[in-house]
């Protein structure tokens, strides 16, 4: 096929050189993570508290956040926030203060008394093994799944490294223990002073469907 002057390229040639025409060529759209939500550990949606809080409605944002984490009032003053590492605000001119706004909903929240229900009963216990970070964390979800939790503590009080391996300075107890609070309050049963020697004998005899170490 004899081709005009001003074409020097086969059809289809626009691919391989990068050149010509694209309007022949559909975008392919990319569902990704925003940055920020992509390195947090605790894996928040952002983004999304971000928005209600800087529309000024806190309770909305701090109940977003909760979502995934927990203890926004802990993690905002111990997290090493990664998040902010990655904030495309930052190639602008500085990172968005995501730890800091995080810590001012924790407070918010304590200050105002805000609760999390839990979910509808399912009728499944779960006995879950420590007080620590991970175990309160686990109780947590489990509750809000509508599961009733049973968290089992060798300490007199729970918090783990939370409460023993950070210093108060960093992490005031009065924090702390109003999160955990919160965690009772949802209907969560704390035995204390209490270690688990025999995992499968405590779990039958208490009745536990599982079991979370």
């Amino acid at each position: 096929m004899e081709t005009p002057f001003a074409i020097t390229l086969e059809v289809g040639s626009s691919l391989l050189n990068k050149t010509g025409s694209w309007r022949n060529e559909r975008p392919v759209y990319l569902d990704r993570l925003p940055p920020c939500n992509n390195a947090c550990p605790a894996g928040e949606n952002v983004q999304a508290w971000l928005f209600h809080a800087e529309e000024g409605d806190y309770e909305t944002a701090w109940r977003t956040l909760v979502e995934n984490n927990p203890f926004p009032a802990i993690m905002g003053r111990v997290c090493y926030h990664p998040c902010e590492s990655a904030c495309n605000r930052g190639d602008l001119d500085e990172a968005v203060g995501i730890n800091a706004v995080e810590r001012f909903l924790g407070d918010q929240a304590i200050r105002h008394g805000w609760k999390v229900e839990p979910g509808k009963a399912t009728g499944k216990k779960v006995m879950v093994i420590g007080a620590g970070p991970g175990g309160l964390s686990a109780a947590y979800h489990l509750t809000r799944l509508g599961h009733a939790v049973t968290v089992f503590e060798g300490s007199a009080k729970a918090g783990g490294m939370l409460r023993y391996g950070i210093p108060k300075y960093r992490l005031p107890r009065e924090k702390l223990n109003a999160e955990i609070q919160r965690l009772v309050e949802m209907g969560i049963e704390f035995r204390f002073d209490t270690r688990v020697d025999d995992i499968a004998k405590t779990r039958d005899e208490g009745g536990f469907g599982a079991v979370f170490l």
